[in-house]
């Protein structure tokens, strides 16, 4: 694999991991994320629907390009051949379903991919977890005001 597929790579998991631990630590660009005391948050749901946007088209690009020197996202239990549009789209779909925990199996991951893959089902099995955690500290704060 040459230098610049690689470069691609760490560049995506410091986006990737920069978003993260900014939504950890509750700040996003000198801001810190304040929620009104209700029920629903919108600021809340926005954060949500963007960190997990970024995580599933950050690990489709990176299923994308390792595919380049390699299939590691298998179909139908056979190798196809696809266009570069239709990697994207098996990238970003099966990014999704492994990030969301769905797992239909009908695109399986072979070689580094299943490591990859087993990162990201992590993260979307931890995350959840780290918006009720943010959402609980918000209120705390709220109230000690």
């Amino acid at each position: 694999m040459g230098a610049i597929p690689w470069l691609l790579i760490v560049a995506i998991c410091f986006i990737l991991i920069k978003s993260l631990l900014e939504f950890i630590r509750g700040t996003k660009a000198g801001w810190r994320m304040e929620m009104r005391d209700s029920r629903f948050s919108a600021e809340l749901f926005y954060t949500l629907l963007i960190i997990y946007s970024t995580v599933i088209i950050g690990f489709g690009l990176i299923y994308f390009i390792i595919s380049f020197h390699g299939i590691i996202l298998v179909e139908g239990e056979r190798l196809r051949e696809v266009s570069i549009l239709g990697s994207i789209i098996h990238s970003v779909y099966f990014s999704g379903t492994t990030m969301l925990t769905i797992g239909y199996g009908d695109i399986t991951p072979i070689g580094i991919g299943r490591f990859i893959a087993l990162i990201e089902a992590l993260i979307g099995y931890i995350l959840p977890t780290a918006f009720i955690l943010r959402l609980v500290q918000s209120q705390q704060r709220s109230r000690e005001k």
